[in-house]
């Protein structure tokens, strides 16, 4: 029996997805895989048997993915599982930034009192006029799953849109529309675009990315979207730029003291992925990748480890090793292997920076003795038999 622990309340559609050999449990120390939302982990032990950390969203900022991975935990997260609901959610904040939706709501309902609000409405009206956004050049930076999803939708309503992301990977270029004008320098889009949202992941290069610099570069009156992460925008910078009117109108979906009390800004209280079908679309996927991992040793949407598929073992026998990427770890590996005399029907070896994985399929079972040694190799974190 496997168990799961559970940091946060995970989408029974998830879960449920757990087969009779998988348990739920209330003890940490006992669990081999963990599901988790947006628990913060920084300061959390994990005990020797935790295999994997599954995150049921995108940002991985919760989780201690250098540690994890020297304590050959894999970390997973579900990229794109929420992609639309984040989308339908920054296409509403373009909506509202360009039409004063919300100052008209909060009109009515202060003159809810007034017999003739239907008249009054005639003459009050026009202090909510906006634009219209077809025709309007539109900012993204960041084509993911998220970022692709905007400009492709942002495109199909009439805006010219200009992206940028010197990462794409081929699978979100093929997903992007034609009529989305790739752009090589951001800059472009900082000079060009009446309306900019930011997808992008928080690192050291991101953080405080948009900025005094950066915010002098755009269009006067130019409107700005943050659904990704908060700290990408400098706070006080921003507050500045709305005080003169350079930005017109912000829109966050991570509301601070300092955001909320600003003028000409309108914070959504994170509701981004927060919708039943996106708080299921990640579940489901997060636990697929767990028990994929668990049961067969793949790696799928992993943060701290390489992307590694051998699908189902029909071997007699499956080892995992989970090991820093550095010279020679190969041959010790299969020279463990050739000394006991075992054969190695497939093999994949796969790294992603400091730390590499390597999956053998072996005709033989495997032994204890051979485990040990495997474990005893330097720079090796963990071995695993599969099967």
């Amino acid at each position: 029996m496997r168990n799961i622990y559970c940091f946060n309340a995970i989408s029974k559609y998830g879960t449920d997805r757990l087969t009779a050999d998988y348990a739920l449990t209330d003890d940490l120390a006992r669990a081999e895989g963990v599901l988790v939302r947006s628990a913060a982990l920084h300061e959390t032990e994990f005990g020797d048997s935790l295999l994997a950390i599954a995150r049921a969203g995108a940002g991985v900022n919760n989780i201690p993915l250098d540690r994890c991975a020297n304590e050959g935990i894999v970390v997973f997260n579900t990229p794109g599982a929420n992609a639309n609901g984040v989308k339908e959610l920054v296409i509403a904040g373009l909506l509202l930034a360009a039409r004063d939706v919300v100052g008209g709501i909060e009109w009515c309902k202060e003159n809810k009192e007034d017999a003739n609000i239907a008249k009054t409405v005639e003459k009050a009206k026009k202090a909510f006029a906006g634009y219209e956004i077809k025709g309007k050049k539109l900012g993204v930076i960041g084509l993911g799953a998220i970022g692709a999803e905007v400009a492709n939708t942002a495109a199909a309503l009439g805006m010219e849109v200009y992206g940028y992301d010197p990462y794409i990977s081929i699978n979100a270029a093929w997903a992007l529309s034609r009529d989305v004008k790739h752009i090589t320098s951001v800059d472009t889009i900082y000079q060009e675009c009446d309306y900019i949202t930011v997808h992008v992941p928080l690192l050291d290069s991101t953080r405080g990315m948009i900025n005094g610099q950066t915010i002098g570069q755009m269009k006067d009156g130019v409107v700005v979207l943050n659904f990704a992460r908060d700290l990408l925008v400098d706070d006080d910078a921003m507050a500045a730029a709305l005080e003169t009117g350079k930005v017109r109108r912000y829109v966050t979906d991570f509301p601070n003291p300092k955001s909320v009390a600003m003028k000409n800004v309108i914070a959504i209280p994170h509701l981004g992925a927060s919708t039943e079908e996106s708080e299921d679309n990640c579940a489901k996927m997060a636990v697929e990748e767990l028990m994929d991992y668990l049961e067969n040793g793949n790696i799928r949407n992993s943060v701290n480890y390489p992307n590694c598929d051998m699908g189902v073992c029909h071997a007699a026998s499956r080892v995992a090793v989970l090991h820093l990427n550095v010279p020679n770890m190969i041959g010790q590996i299969t020279g463990i292997l050739a000394s006991g005399n075992v054969n190695i029907s497939d093999m994949t070896n796969k790294s992603r920076d400091k730390y590499a994985y390597t999956l053998l399929d072996l005709e033989n079972p495997a032994e204890e003795d051979m485990v040990e040694k495997l474990k005893a190799i330097k720079g090796v974190l963990r071995v695993r038999v599969i099967k």
